[in-house]
C-alpha cells in the first residue's frame, strides 16, 4: 500500500498543472495577457521583423544556400518559442555563426542543410529532455571569444567578394584571401561604389543609435531621439530596399552595373519530411547514412554552439530584465524549433543576439512579439519574393559585415593577459585552427582547456613551510593525478633528507579526495613509520559517512562504560581502540574540537589521552606530536628499567 500510494503520489506530480507550466511556459503569462502587453508585442515584433528580412536573406548568403532558404529558416522559431521559450526578449532564427557552421558542414547543399536541421534539433531535443544542459559548462570562456573572433573575421572576408563584384573566389580561407588580393583589378565598379556606400551609411546609423542624448530632453528632442533610433534600428531594412531601388532603376535602363541576387523561389514552403538521402550532379545517390558520416564532427559541434550562444544571450537578457530562465526549457525550444523547421527547409537556427537585443530595446513583454516577427517573414515570402530579385549582393555584404564586426573583440586578449597567461592558449588554438575547419577549431580548442585543466589537477599548488616540521598546505582538492606530484614532494623534502623529518599536510581547502590517493597516503604512512617520523593531517573537512561511523564507535563505548557492560564484540572496541581507525577518521574528517568535545564526555581510557591535548593551530599540533613521541620512548625506557629491577629482585 505504501508503495502503491508513493507511485499515485508521483503519477499526480506529473500530470499536474505546475508540471505541465513547466513544460509550456506559454501557461505561466498567457492568463495575465492585456492590450497594453498586445499593443508592445506588435510593435516589437513589427520593428524585429523588419531586421530579420534583410539578415535572413544575407545570412543565407554565408550559408552558402539560395536566400530564400534564410526566410525559410526565420519563422518557426517565432511560433515554437511562443510556446516553449522562458525568455521573453530571445528571437530565434538565421546567425552568422549558425550559417558559417552549416557551410563548413554541408557547403552549401540544400537537401543536406534542411536535414542537418533535423538531426541537430533531435540531439538538442534529447539533451534537454536528459537534462544535459551542464555538458556545455566544459567549453570555457577563452574557447567562445576565440570562435566568435574567428568566425566574424572569416565571414567579414568572405563578403568582400561581394563588395567588389568578384566572381570565382575559392571558399577555404586562405585561398580566399589569397584570390580576393588577387583579383582586385577585377573589382566592379558599381559594386564597389554601392557596396562603399551602403557600409558608411549603416555605420552612420549605428553611430547615431549609440550616441542619443539623454531621456530628461525636451518634447520636441525626445521626439527627434525616437525618430533617430526606429531609422536607425531598421538600418538593415532601409539599406537594402535603397539599394534594390538604385539597382533596379539602372536595370531599368539597361545598365548592369550591379551583380544582383536574381531568380528566387516565390510562395510559402511545402510542409514535408526533411529527405533522407540525397543526389549528386551526376545521379549518384546517397545514401542517409553517407550524408550522416559526412557531417562528421560538424554534428556534435553546430548543436552545442547553436545551444551555447542561445542560452548565453538569454541569460545576459534575463539578467538585465530582472527574470529568470530555464536552461533545459531553452534547450527543448531550440531543438524543437530545428525539427519543425527541418519540415519548412530551414537550416540550424539558435538565438540572435543583435534581435534579441532590438526586441528588448523596443519594449517587449511576452515571446508573442515572435509570432508578429514570424508573420512578416511570412508575408515577404509569400508576396515579396519577386522584389528581392533586385537586391545588390553588395547592400547584403554590407549587412553582414556591420553585424558581424562587433563580435571581434581585441580587448578581451588584454584582459586575459592580465588575468591568467595560460588562457591565451585556447583562445590561440581555437582562433587559429578556426581557419582551416572551424569545427577543428572548437575542438581543439576544448581540448586544450581539457589539458590545462588536467594540468591544475595533476600539479595541484603546495605551500611548503619550516617550523621545525615540514608544513605543507595544500591548495586545492586531490585526484589521482596529483598522486605522483605529491608523493614525489614529500619524499624529496621529508623522507630523503638526512635526518627524515615530519611532515604536518594542511588540508583546509582539501574538499575532494579519492582512492587512489588514499592508497597511496597509506603507503607514505608506513614509510614515515619506518623512518621514525610522524605524517599529521590537519584541518580536514567533516565528511558525513566518516563522522557517522566514528559517533557509532563513541556510543558502543558510551553503553559500555554506563551498563557496565562485557559482552561487546571485542572486534569493535578492538577497531575503536585501532590506530587505522583514528588514521582514517582523521584522514576523512578530522576536525579537531568535534573529537575532543565527545572524548571528554565519553572516553576515560588513557589511550586516547594525546586526543585531549590535540589543538587546531598547525604549531600546537606539531609540538604536540613531537612531545607524544617523547613521552612513548620515555614510558619504554621506564618500562623496560622496571623490568630489569623485577628480575633482579627475583
Amino acid at each position: 500500500l505504501p508503495l502503491l500510494s508513493g507511485v499515485s503520489g508521483s503519477v499526480r506530480a506529473c500530470c499536474s498543472f505546475s508540471t505541465l507550466k513547466s513544460w509550456l511556459p506559454i501557461l505561466s503569462w498567457l492568463p495575465k495577457y492585456n492590450l497594453k502587453w498586445l499593443r508592445m508585442d506588435v510593435l516589437a515584433g513589427l520593428t524585429v521583423g523588419l531586421t530579420t528580412v534583410p539578415q535572413a536573406l544575407a545570412y543565407a548568403e554565408v550559408a552558402g544556400l539560395p536566400v530564400q532558404y534564410g526566410l525559410y529558416s526565420a519563422f518557426m522559431g517565432g511560433f515554437i518559442y511562443t510556446l516553449l521559450g522562458t525568455s521573453k526578449d530571445v528571437t530565434l532564427g538565421p546567425t552568422a555563426i549558425m550559417s558559417l557552421l552549416c557551410f563548413s558542414v554541408v557547403g552549401g547543399q540544400p537537401h543536406r542543410a534542411v536535414l542537418l536541421s533535423l538531426l541537430c534539433g533531435l540531439i538538442q531535443a534529447v539533451m534537454a529532455l536528459l537534462r544535459l544542459g551542464f555538458l556545455l559548462d566544459f567549453i570555457s570562456y577563452p574557447v567562445i571569444k576565440g570562435f566568435t573572433c574567428s568566425a566574424a573575421v572569416t565571414i567579414g572576408f568572405g563578403q568582400v567578394k561581394n563588395i567588389l563584384g568578384l566572381q570565382g573566389i575559392p571558399q577555404a580561407f586562405v585561398l580566399e584571401v589569397y584570390y580576393t588580393f588577387a583579383k582586385i583589378p577585377e573589382a566592379r565598379v558599381g559594386d564597389v561604389v554601392l557596396g562603399v556606400l551602403c557600409l558608411a551609411l549603416l555605420v552612420m546609423l549605428m553611430l547615431m543609435k549609440t550616441n542619443l542624448g539623454s531621456d530628461d530632453a525636451p518634447t520636441y528632442s525626445r521626439f527627434a531621439q525616437k525618430l533617430v533610433w526606429t531609422v536607425a534600428t531598421m538600418r538593415n531594412a532601409l539599406v537594402v530596399v535603397a539599394a534594390s531601388i538604385v539597382a533596379f532603376s539602372w536595370d531599368a535602363y539597361g545598365h548592369h552595373v550591379f551583380t544582383i541576387t536574381g531568380k528566387t523561389s516565390q510562395g510559402l514552403p511545402a510542409f514535408s519530411p526533411p529527405p533522407t538521402s540525397d543526389t549528386t550532379d551526376n545521379g549518384t545517390v546517397v545514401t542517409f547514412g553517407e550524408i550522416v558520416e559526412g557531417f562528421g564532427g560538424g554534428l556534435a559541434v553546430i548543436p552545442f554552439m547553436g545551444l551555447l550562444e542561445s542560452i548565453a544571450i538569454a541569460k545576459a537578457f534575463a539578467s538585465q530584465n530582472n527574470y529568470r530562465i530555464d536552461a533545459n526549457q531553452e534547450l527543448l525550444a531550440i531543438g524543437v524549433t530545428n525539427i519543425m523547421g527541418s519540415f519548412v527547409s530551414a537550416y540550424p537556427v539558435t538565438g540572435s543576439f543583435g534581435r534579441t537585443a532590438v526586441n528588448s530595446q523596443t519594449g517587449v513583454y511576452t515571446p508573442a512579439g515572435g509570432i508578429v516577427t514570424s508573420a512578416i517573414v511570412l508575408l515577404s515570402l509569400a508576396y515579396l519574393m519577386p522584389a528581392f530579385y533586385y537586391i545588390p549582393k553588395a547592400s547584403l555584404a554590407a549587412v553582414i559585415i556591420c553585424a558581424v564586426a562587433p563580435m571581434v573583440d581585441y580587448r578581451v586578449v588584454a584582459k586575459m593577459w592580465r588575468i591568467r597567461k595560460l588562457d591565451l592558449l585556447p583562445f590561440a588554438v581555437t582562433f587559429l585552427m578556426s581557419f582551416w575547419q572551424v569545427q577543428y577549431g572548437i575542438i581543439g580548442g576544448v581540448a586544450m582547456s581539457g589539458v590545462l585543466l588536467l594540468y591544475n589537477m595533476a600539479r595541484p599548488r603546495v605551500k611548503v613551510s619550516d617550523h621545525g616540521i615540514l608544513v605543507m598546505e595544500l591548495g586545492s582538492g586531490l585526484s589521482f593525478p596529483a598522486t605522483e606530484y605529491l608523493s614525489h614532494i614529500i619524499h624529496t623534502q621529508a623522507l630523503q633528507v638526512s635526518p627524515p623529518r615530519s611532515v604536518v599536510l594542511d588540508c583546509h581547502h582539501v574538499s575532494v579526495i579519492d582512492y587512489t590517493i588514499i592508497s597511496e597516503i597509506r603507503d607514505l604512512l608506513s614509510q614515515f613509520k619506518l623512518r621514525g617520523v610522524c605524517l599529521v593531517f590537519a584541518r580536514l573537512q567533516v565528511q558525513p559517512f566518516a563522522f557517522c561511523l566514528f559517533c557509532l564507535r563513541i556510543q558502543l563505548l558510551y553503553n559500555m562504560t554506563k551498563y557496565n557492560c562485557e559482552t561487546v564484540s571485542l572486534f569493535h572496541l578492538s577497531f575503536l581502540f585501532s590506530p587505522l581507525f583514528w588514521r582514517s577518521y582523521l584522514l576523512l574528517s578530522c576536525r579537531v574540537s568535534d573529537i575532543q568535545t565527545v572524548l571528554r564526555l565519553h572516553c576515560r581510557s588513557q589511550k586516547f589521552s594525546f586526543m585531549n591535548e590535540m589543538n587546531t593551530s598547525k604549531l600546537e599540533v606539531m609540538r604536540l606530536q613531537k612531545q607524544q613521541c617523547n613521552k612513548k620512548a620515555n614510558d619504554v625506557s621506564d618500562l623496560k628499567q622496571g623490568s630489569d629491577k623485577t628480575t633482579s629482585t627475583n
